[in-house]
């Protein structure tokens, strides 16, 4: 899993509880002997623009930044003013880095691109759950990194449109009660809780693993008319009682994908948002959301599919393509995919 581009990059190195999101990357890269420091940079500067963000969220109603801005985003979507905010935070920031040769968001049209030999990639989601900002409910910022095949050129769509197994780095925050930063560069996956006092983030959740079974499922059940009926005779089974095996799952759904997906990261069990009738080819996008979830999931042990295929195998066609989405603990996956297939 670990690509290419981070050679021997033992970030994973520093597991110790306390130890500053800073100090961790830092000494990662000290064990990469090609080491040039933009990686950390990066990383430094993505944890600056979640912390001015954070800042926002936890005064958003006395910031007059609630509601939405009257706009729609490229995918048709309502944009709240946090969602604006965010997205401007983000780019803003990565701009100013030096180290993005391509920025592709979920509120642009289109890519944005530098003619400075910037040696990555980042796509992000910059505010994800946004419909649930006016009830006060968890959201989320997710982001993936891929380093360029050809820093020294400008930048261009090909690019970004690179298969999940290609990215170097992905992580997702939850504005929660607390603000956890999930992050991994290829060698496990690491959870830091932001000190509103100090400003910093510190490693809380070192080395996080998928149980291997979980007791939850969690999906949108207002869209059982529309699922396939491969899908509704998993949810049936699902919740049918069999003590033996553990059933009925404990249902459970947030609709922000962090929330969800950070619960099942922790819990283990299945996230599953399927294709329908109204999304044939899936809800989520997989440059912003499936892919950097899916491989936080991977390197925690866990399995990410779009019901018949690996969500990391898939070659993007576009930057906004859409896709089904199923996380989780790989047996229950595993499940998942087997009705898909007809075997149950």
């Amino acid at each position: 899993m670990s690509p290419d581009s981070l050679p021997n990059m033992k970030i994973a190195a520093s597991t110790v509880v306390g130890t500053t999101l800073r100090e961790h990357v830092l000494m990662g890269m000290h064990a990469a002997p090609n080491a040039t420091g933009e990686f950390t940079s990066l990383i430094n500067h993505l944890s600056l623009a979640i912390r001015v963000f954070n800042s926002k969220v936890r005064a958003a109603g006395l910031a007059k930044l609630l509601g939405y801005t009257g706009e729609t985003n490229v995918q048709g979507e309502e944009v709240q003013k946090l969602d604006a905010f965010a997205n401007d935070v983000l780019l803003n920031v990565l701009q100013r880095s030096g180290h993005c040769g391509v920025i592709g968001s979920e509120e642009l049209d289109e890519a944005v691109f530098h003619d400075h030999p910037g040696k990555y990639v980042v796509l992000f989601d910059p505010l994800d759950g946004s419909s649930n900002i006016d009830c006060n409910i968890d959201i989320g910022t997710i982001f993936a990194v891929l380093r360029r095949a050809d820093p020294g050129d400008a930048g261009s769509l090909a690019d970004a449109l690179r298969p999940g197994r290609e990215i170097v780095c992905a992580g997702y925050v939850v504005y929660g009660p607390a603000t956890v930063f999930v992050l991994s560069t290829g060698h496990g996956v690491h959870g830091f809780t932001l000190d509103p006092n100090v400003g910093e983030f510190f490693l809380s959740m070192p080395d996080i693993r998928v149980p291997d079974h979980g007791k939850m499922y969690s999906c949108n059940e207002g869209n059982h008319a529309r699922w396939s009926p491969a899908v509704q005779r998993w949810n049936a089974w699902i919740k049918s009682e069999d003590k033996a095996e553990g059933r009925p799952y404990t249902h459970r759904y947030v609709g922000s994908l962090v929330a969800d997906a950070h619960r099942t990261l922790l819990k283990g069990g299945i996230f599953a948002y399927p294709a329908d009738s109204k999304s044939m080819t899936g809800k989520l996008r997989l440059l912003y959301e499936a892919n950097p979830i899916s491989y936080l999931l991977e390197q925690a042990g866990g399995a990410a599919t779009d019901g018949t295929s690996r969500i990391l195998d898939m070659k993007p066609t576009s930057l906004h393509q859409r896709v089904p989405l199923v996380i989780g603990s790989k047996a229950e996956v595993a499940t998942f995919a087997s009705f898909v297939r007809g075997e149950r």
